[in-house]
């Protein structure tokens, strides 16, 4: 029976070493091969790929078993869902056109089973990190996109994989939880909550899995990310559990 919820993110395929995200997409594919028994919908959280950019005749190369597998999926009438993330923020109509798939720009509220759902990748979010704002919103700009795709796609992609040598997945840095107060995203949840109730909130982004209540009534959980932890969270229709992948 197809009645589960899965939420993941931050797979990260394409990072530098290109060894080291065939492997990953390797235990990614077996996941998707688990859940497409009982999975009704499939929410995928952001930075899905480290870098994306589609041209208009052009898509990076690569995930090709990856792509697949979330073909047979949506052939399956598995519901597909992308949210936009910091490295694969130019998602437009290919995956649409090809999986069916549903882009959001950012949030996305839910509600399931009667409970609310606030789901988002996470960056920007919180106090703080005012460049990465700016950044954020100047490469989201049309004027950006433009002027990127007037690159010849050896040159834009080129580009984009030597910035990808520097990033933390590329360098394999493993980030460590720094407490309640000074998690952004737990501050951001909090703050959301003064003004409207939501039962929970799904994020990625900060590549730490957690899930910590707020309160009497909701919860906070990050998705972590498939370089070191395989993390993932499943809707049953009455629990939201995070869990690991271990084959």
């Amino acid at each position: 029976m197809r009645d589960k919820i899965y939420f993941a993110s931050d797979f990260h395929l394409g990072v530098f070493p290109k060894a080291t995200s065939r492997e990953r997409e390797r235990r990614i594919i077996s996941w998707l091969d688990e859940i497409k028994k009982d999975a009704k919908e499939l929410y995928l959280v952001g930075d899905v790929f480290d870098f994306w950019f589609e041209y208009n005749t052009v898509v990076p190369r690569g995930f090709i078993r990856f792509l697949g597998k979330l073909a047979e999926l949506a052939d399956l009438g598995i519901k597909l869902t992308f949210f936009k993330g910091n490295h694969d923020m130019w998602m437009f109509g290919y995956l649409k056109e090809e999986l069916g798939a549903t882009i959001i720009d950012n949030e996305l509220v839910l509600t399931l089973s009667e409970k609310r759902f606030f789901i988002h990748h996470g960056d920007g979010l919180g106090p703080g990190d005012r460049k990465y704002k700016f950044l954020k919103k100047f490469f989201r700009s049309a004027l950006c996109q433009w002027l990127f795709a007037r690159l010849h796609p050896n040159l834009g992609i080129g580009i984009a994989q030597r910035w990808s040598q520097h990033s933390r997945a590329s360098n394999n840095e493993e980030e460590r939880f720094l407490g309640e107060d000074r998690e952004w995203l737990i501050h951001y949840a909090k703050e959301q909550l003064q003004h409207t109730h939501y039962d929970y909130f799904i994020f990625g982004h900060r590549h730490v899995p957690y899930d910590i209540t707020l309160g009497e009534h909701s919860r906070i959980v990050n998705l972590g990310e498939w370089i070191n932890h395989f993390t993932y969270a499943v809707w049953d229709g009455e629990q939201l559990a995070l869990k690991t992948w271990t084959h």
